[in-house]
């Protein structure tokens, strides 16, 4: 299915977005009332973010963006979810992966990146306590011990660098500095473990230091039906720590702090012929007909997965008075082992017993993907006003430094343990920026703002094959030589954005932004004998929308209209009929949209929200091309030559059109505490798989939800709760592997469980 991209889009989705604005905000007009909990102390609190980095009301900042607090994190962590359980939690926010928790892809309006490789570029960032992941096996880590999650929408290269045309989420932890803490604990089902807590201690010296952990742990659930025993795949133990030393004195603050994870499992259960031809309904073991079960597979390859990583650092401020200046400086350094059944069952190839399945698998596909070696050495100098005046101001400088070492084994069979094929990649990434943004509040309720970032980047690279030992026919061609390649960049971002003060209890805003994202290279040559590269991306965007607080403080709508447009847009076409992973650039695509939120606690006890987000985007290059799927899947798309479909038209992969949440909780006072209830649910609309279309890489929908019981005291000490994820059992694919079979990967299972937690 085509959409033609009307050239008025932007000025029609503005006008949308503030026409609804307005009417919405009607009631909170004609009230005249404060704003927030002064005008009820019933009211809803204010919320304070990070985003331009530094502490404001959220009402105040000219960008689209979302918060999760510890208490939401807290919900969605129940049963030992991992980072992908904030996918939908906020508008237009997606997470997937196809190597389970080790590896997450993030997506905000549409844009991201499929790319499995181990130094694959996203255009989403992720930041943890000013410090950017850039590797995918940095991003993953667990979620414990933080204040508040923010997402920002659109680009964010001024204040946060490059790699963010799309946007940010960012990661704030609890820091040190009080005497005190929490601990959890939570049993599901299929033996889910969650158990995090943290512990504080502060004296009257300006020493403090917190320290904090999570367990989390699932047993094996899958069960393989051509293995002994009842349960063989989908179990995992997943270890970190995080332990920070503080010293404040005057107007000095420094921290120094270090991180750790430990994760041992199964890497993702692909499964075989999961998807129907020409339907793409998941079906079962038996085929078409047959129920799907997501607690059954049939694999005859080996599978594990381990990372490990390891984090230390230091965070120091000085504050001068009129002035802060900071300095954050952070090394991370990681490794990765990785091996499944690609192929996702027997393949028919080979004399097994039992038979191949299901369905027809042509060849077994066995492959591990490593880290050996991850560094990262990141340095930031921020010098920041501390707005006590009408003019504030921000300049810094920062430094980027990674050597990356990744690993592909191709093995012959599903056992085998001495690979048949070795590929090997050397990445050696360096980046600085200079950056600065200033603003002004006029007397009238008018805030200016504009910053600029300069940033040079450049990245040397070197791949090879020195192993292969397949046969001939495969067309492989044996070894490969080492291929270099080196890429560099330099580029100036940029932002303006105005927010105006209505009255206490409105605000507009309008902001454009130009983002970009440094060159890529691809080398993946365990079945290709060639390099690619991505040239830079550039985008531009423009929104404006309305942030009100509504009924006396009681309420509160923000709404936010987009459009954008990337030059030169990196895409990854993943598979296929030659089984590459190949990097792309597109001439152009263009999306518009809007996100609407709304909060509101109607009565006492009693608190609901709601988020919206709409994404229009369209890839346009009428020369761009890709392979389609060598499995017997049903294209969509022009096929301009044998195996090759024309994307030109297309929705970009992982992006669904709409994305809802909403939530509700009520609390009912019972003695010296109270029983409170708290629902959550997610909706997402179709999404393709490969940035070709077609029937069976594919979903039409996915919707979870879950539902939280509980008694909790009024101090905090004690809270015990029942709860449930995914209770309706959604299943739903989000992914798939098209160069086999109509292989796919399916969202996580309902979890049962209980929890029990103190605060001290």
């Amino acid at each position: 299915m085509r959409t033609t991209f009307p050239k008025t889009a932007f000025r029609s989705a503005l006008a949308t977005a503030l026409a609804t604005s307005a009417l919405t905000a009607i009631p909170a007009m004609a009230q005249q009332a404060p704003q927030g909990a002064e005008a009820d102390d019933q009211g809803l609190d204010v919320i304070t973010v990070t985003a331009q980095r530094r502490d404001e009301d959220i009402q105040d900042v000219p960008l689209s963006v979302s918060i999760l607090n510890d208490d939401a994190l807290d919900v969605l962590s129940s049963g030992g979810a991992d980072i992908r359980s904030l996918a939908g939690r906020v508008p237009a926010l997606n997470i997937e992966s196809s190597f389970g928790r080790t590896f997450p892809r993030f997506y905000i309006r549409g844009l991201g990146n499929t790319d499995f490789d181990l130094n694959a570029s996203q255009p989403v960032s992720l930041v943890y306590d000013d410090v950017v992941l850039e590797n995918p096996i940095l991003k993953g880590f667990p979620v414990f011990d933080v204040e508040r999650v923010e997402v920002l929408r659109g680009p964010q290269g001024t204040l946060f660098g490059r790699n963010t045309p799309a946007g940010i989420v960012k990661f704030d932890t609890v820091k040190p500095g009080e005497t005190g803490g929490y601990a959890r604990a939570s049993l599901g089902s299929f033996g889910s473990v969650n158990i995090q807590g943290a512990a504080g201690v502060a004296d009257d010296n300006g020493f403090s230091v917190r320290a904090s952990g999570s367990y989390q742990r699932r047993g094996n659930w899958i069960d393989n039906v051509d293995e002994p025993g009842d349960n063989n795949l989908g179990g995992f133990d997943d270890i970190a720590a995080r332990l920070q030393l503080q010293y404040e004195s005057g107007g000095f603050t420094g921290r120094i702090f270090g991180q750790t994870r430990i994760f041992d499992g199964t890497a993702i259960v692909f499964r075989a012929n999961a998807l129907e031809q020409g339907t793409g309904d998941l079906i079962g073991l038996g085929g078409p007909g047959t129920e799907f079960k997501r607690s059954e597979t049939r694999a005859d390859g080996v599978n594990f997965q381990r990372l490990e990583l390891f984090n230390v650092g230091g965070a120091f401020e000085y504050d001068f008075g009129d002035v802060t200046l900071y300095s954050i400086t952070s090394y991370w350094n990681g490794n990765l082992f990785s091996r499944g059944d690609i192929d996702g069952g027997f393949s028919n190839d080979l004399p097994f017993t039992p038979p191949g399945g299901p369905g027809s698998i042509p060849f077994s596909a066995q492959t591990q993907d490593n880290v050996p070696s991850l560094d990262q050495f990141t340095q930031e100098l921020r010098l920041a006003s501390n707005g006590g005046g009408a003019f504030n101001y921000q300049f810094g400088l920062f430094y980027f430094s990674e050597n990356l070492d990744i690993e592909t084994f191709d093995f012959g069979a599903p056992q085998d343990v001495t690979p048949s094929a070795v590929a090997l990649q050397r990445q050696e990434s360096e980046a600085f920026g200079i950056f600065g943004s200033v603003s002004y509040a006029f007397d009238n309720g008018l805030t200016l703002q504009a910053g600029a970032r300069y940033n040079d980047d450049s990245r040397d690279f070197v791949a090879s094959r020195p192993v292969d030992v397949r046969p001939g026919f495969l067309g492989f061609g044996g070894p490969v030589a080492p291929i270099t390649e080196n890429v560099d960049a330099n580029l100036l971002t940029w932002d303006l954005s105005a927010v105006y003060e209505v009255n206490p209890d409105i605000n507009i805003f309008a902001r454009a932004a130009r983002g970009y994202r440094a060159p890529s290279i691809q080398g993946r040559l365990a079945f290709g004998r060639s390099t690619s590269v991505a040239d830079s991306e550039r985008t531009m965007s423009y929104e404006a929308g309305i942030k009100s607080t509504l009924f006396g403080g009681r309420a509160r709508f923000n709404l936010t209209g987009y459009y954008s447009n990337t030059e030169d847009l990196q895409l990854t076409a993943v598979g296929g009929g030659l089984n590459f992973n190949t990097l792309l650039n597109a001439a152009d695509v263009e999306s518009y949209g809007f996100e609407a939120e709304f909060q509101a606690r109607p009565t006492d006890g009693l608190d609901l929200s709601v988020g919206i987000g709409f994404n229009e985007n369209e890839i346009q290059d009428p020369n761009l091309s890709t392979q389609i799927c060598a499995s017997p899947c049903t294209v969509l798309d022009p096929i301009v030559a044998p195996g090759i479909a024309s994307i030109n038209g297309n929705r970009l992969p992982q992006s669904p059109r709409w994305t809802i949440n909403w939530t509700a909780g009520y609390a009912h006072p019972v003695g010296g505490g109270e029983i409170y209830a708290f629902t959550d649910w997610y909706y997402r609309s179709e999404i393709q798989f490969f940035l070709y279309e077609s029937v069976e890489f594919s979903d039409d929908r996915l919707l979870e939800g879950g539902l939280r019981i509980g008694y909790r005291t009024d101090d905090g000490k004690f809270d015990i709760a029942a709860f449930a994820r995914n209770i309706t059992n959604d299943t739903s694919a989000v992914g798939g592997i098209d160069f086999n079979n109509l292989t796919a990967f399916v969202n996580e299972p309902r979890i049962f469980g209980v929890e029990i937690g103190t605060r001290f």
